[in-house]
């Protein structure tokens, strides 16, 4: 299994470049996120990937960070859900777009995703709900490897988009409400839902906002 390449870009096309790893060049297939974020042709790179081995097709799957990494495995695990999807998924919603529509059950962020109909849509939040925590406690997990032949170090934030502390933040408001005694799934949802409505809140402010919203009304 290949879990990680670091090297540089030969080329990049619509959907996945050619990475260069000491004179073998791999063919790495990645969202439009991901690829959008990764530097030109002849720039150091480094990535996490995925490999697809069936019987007629062998191909390579590249992402900045293991949260999108660990979606992608998650999201095709779904019936229904091959690679194409899962990574049109993660190009439309990012790792963190995606752990914040599964924990709020908002199955039509998912259906945003060219080529996903409202079935397979509501199936991923329904088969992913338990899962969204987990991910999500990651937190500002970065992906960091040494270019095959510069001796480079790459640096890819968590997710695009979302800078590390907030991550993190997010992740730790996870940890602390869990340590309160809600379930994974609640304080997942309740962080999710906390973040969206204040991107730039620190840990502190989302564990409040969270408990709030936890609160029993009435």
């Amino acid at each position: 299994m290949i879990g990680k390449i670091s090297g540089r870009i030969e080329y990049r096309a619509a959907d996945h470049l050619l990475v260069d790893v000491r004179g073998v060049g791999y063919l790495v297939y990645c969202s439009e996120r991901t690829l959008a974020a990764l530097p030109g042709a002849g720039e150091a790179v480094a990535l996490y990937t995925d490999l697809l081995v069936r019987e007629d097709l062998m191909q390579l799957y590249g992402f900045s960070t293991l949260a999108e990494k660990e979606w992608h495995r998650l999201l095709t695990s779904v019936q229904g859900v091959g690679a194409k999807a899962s990574l049109a998924i993660l190009g439309t919603l990012g790792a963190d777009g995606v752990s914040r529509a599964i924990a709020l059950g908002d199955w039509n962020a998912v259906k945003a995703a060219k080529g996903v109909g409202p079935k397979i849509a509501q199936r991923v939040v329904l088969d992913l709900k338990d899962k969204a925590p987990v991910v999500m406690a990651m937190g500002d997990t970065v992906a960091r490897a040494t270019a095959a032949d510069t001796g480079d170090v790459i640096e890819t934030a968590s997710t695009p988009g979302l800078a590390p502390q907030q991550s993190s933040a997010q992740a730790e408001a996870l940890s602390a409400l869990s340590n309160l005694g809600y379930s994974a799934g609640d304080a997942a949802g309740a962080v999710a839902q906390a973040a969206g409505e204040t991107p730039d809140a620190d840990t502190g402010s989302l564990i409040r906002a969270a408990l709030k919203l936890l609160a029993p009304k009435g």
